[in-house]
């Protein structure tokens, strides 16, 4: 629901995807920054520019906070007109509209960029060649903000996870609280982030932005993810012993270690994709944690709230 756009003295805050797992974690911290207004799909349809420019032109924010985005890697190379008009057309015409206004645009893309033939986390600088469908129209989208002329901020981030929503987490915890034994790619790496150190990390660029002269803030192009690497079968086991420590899984699944050619997919994914953060880090008090740290604080939070299906059993 579109928040009301009353008289304040805060910055207005217009925030697109967030029914999606990071925007869930944008619209609890960005209140701290300006007057947040978040509308539904319903209320803002990103698949049409011409909605996208009379809402944003009705609106007159001070910043733009894109979180929306077609995120489903395989069917992206099916769907490929819905999947550009999300992470190329809508991006573009957001960052726009934001130059139109003077506002700033922050915009967030994916290690999916690379091709993950090196064996360093990557850095900014480093040359793209996305694999598949989805990181080339992210790719594409990037390169859309940055050619808008706005004051943006464009971060990549790796393997979003969180309490909420469709993510590995939760698919592996679902599983291995069923007893379902489990097959795992070993063979991809990668950081996995949580999406609320990146929402809380974004609130504070943004907050710096909004604070200092335009002509001062180092606006570009940012890797924002967790500190280290590790592969999806890594953070499977990391996942399942956090989850048997707090005493939610009974039995322990069988788990077993698999290659990519095991398990095959309809797009390809990168061997190596984890980011290198350093740059982000400097130009902004922000300091992402090692990604161990922050699955413990997820784990806990899920072991204190009861799913819908335990709250029935119990009932």
């Amino acid at each position: 629901m579109v928040a009301s756009k009353g008289v304040t003295s805060k910055p207005v805050i217009l925030l697109t995807g967030a029914s999606g797992q990071l925007g869930r974690e944008l619209t609890r911290v960005l209140a701290a920054v300006g007057h947040m207004v978040a509308p539904s799909s319903r209320e803002l349809d990103l698949e049409h520019p011409r909605n996208i420019r009379t809402f944003v032109r009705e609106l007159r924010p001070a910043v733009i906070v894109n979180a929306a985005a077609y995120t489903a890697v395989d069917r992206a190379e099916i769907e490929q007109s819905r999947c550009h008009a999300l992470n190329v057309e809508a991006p573009a015409t957001l960052a726009e509209e934001a130059h139109r206004a003077g506002a700033i645009f922050l915009h967030y893309s994916t290690d999916y960029v690379f091709n993950g033939q090196q064996d360093t986390p990557y850095e900014e600088s480093d040359t793209t060649e996305p694999l598949n469908y989805y990181g080339q129209t992210k790719l594409d989208g990037e390169r859309a903000v940055q050619a808008a002329g706005s004051a943006h901020f464009v971060l990549r981030t790796s393997w979003l996870y969180g309490a909420h929503g469709n993510n590995f987490l939760n698919a592996i915890v679902r599983r291995a609280r069923l007893g379902a034994p489990l097959r795992i790619v070993n063979d991809q790496h990668g950081t996995p982030t949580w999406c609320r150190d990146v929402a809380e990390a974004s609130t504070q660029i943004l907050q710096c932005s909004l604070h200092a002269e335009r002509c001062d803030v180092p606006f570009g192009l940012y890797h924002l993810a967790a500190r280290g690497h590790t592969t999806w079968y890594d953070f499977g086991l990391a996942i399942l012993a956090g989850d048997a420590r707090l005493g939610r899984i009974a039995v322990a699944p069988t788990v077993q270690a698999i290659s990519t050619a095991q398990y095959p997919t309809g797009a390809m994914r990168p061997p190596f994709s984890a980011l290198n953060s350093d740059r982000v880090h400097l130009a902004f008090p922000v300091c992402m944690p090692p990604w161990r740290e922050s699955l413990k604080q997820v784990l806990q939070e899920l072991a204190a709230t009861p799913s819908t299906a335990e709250q029935t059993a119990r009932s």
